[in-house]
């Protein structure tokens, strides 16, 4: 299989290749705050080229890696009466996400991914979230949105904009919005690791894949690192939504068809 080590060059789909180095580099771009959310676009653009359950175990060791460097970055900039609020919901999230993906197929996974990628690019698009803006923080409305992004997180990575729909609206400063955000994200992928490995995500195949992957991943958090207070990242970032949506609308596509 691709990147099983030691490498075969001979065997190596430039296909695969290629699409897997363009989903991790948006992914660690994304990390670096250059590209916001982005990140959720990693599972979709990786199922191009592997199975939707495949993608999320080579992708979550890179994730845990990314956020240890934020940690080493913001970790005293933390904002701890959100995370009391937000951490219970999203762990109870991440458990309904395991009992959920024991028991559907493939198609179900693929079929889901793409509705919620859709979801959050016409979240993008439409004002879902400036309507939520005046709603007042309170623990019910923590929890809510830290369980759903501790379920989206688990099924497909995608747990940043239920996050954000929480903690956005309270105008945090920069810093720490972000290493609020590092911790957050640290301990549900961290906790994923568990899981995961039950469920077999974390098979030798998938680490050597994730182990391939790590300089593409690092050469993309140093350089969204560099570039976050240089250039204006509004045209690729609206792009990328754009591919975003399109890769939805085929996966939805996809899992529909062979499901009926």
């Amino acid at each position: 299989m691709i990147f099983n080590m030691p490498f075969d060059i001979s065997t190596l789909d430039p296909t695969v290749v290629v699409v897997s180095f363009i989903a991790i580099f948006l992914v660690a771009l994304a990390k670096s705050g250059l590209a916001g959310s982005l990140g959720f676009v990693g599972v979709p653009l990786l199922s191009i080229v592997m199975p939707v359950t495949e993608a999320v175990g080579v992708l979550l060791p890179i994730l845990v890696a990314l956020d240890l460097i934020g940690l080493a970055a913001y970790r005293r900039e933390i904002h701890w009466p959100n995370l009391k609020i937000l951490l219970p919901g999203a762990l109870t999230g991440l458990a309904c996400g395991w009992i959920f993906f024991a028991y559907i197929s493939e198609d179900m996974v693929r079929l889901m991914v793409g509705i919620i990628t859709a979801i959050f690019c016409l979240d993008e698009w439409l004002p879902l979230r400036k309507s939520l803006e005046n709603i007042k923080p309170s623990k019910p409305w923590g929890w809510f949105w830290g369980t759903i992004a501790g379920f989206t997180s688990f099924v497909s990575h995608t747990g940043g904009p239920p996050y954000q729909i929480y903690l956005l609206p309270q105008r945090l400063t920069p810093a720490l919005y972000a290493g609020t955000s590092v911790i957050f994200f640290t301990v549900m992928n961290t906790t994923k690791l568990v899981p995961y490995y039950f469920l077999g995500q974390l098979s030798a195949s998938n680490l050597w894949k994730s182990v391939a992957l790590m300089p593409v991943a690092l050469l993309g958090i140093l350089i969204g690192i560099y570039l976050v207070r240089r250039i204006s990242s509004k045209l690729f970032y609206d792009l990328a939504y754009v591919l975003a949506f399109i890769l939805a609308l085929k996966l939805i596509f996809d899992g529909v068809s062979n499901l009926l």
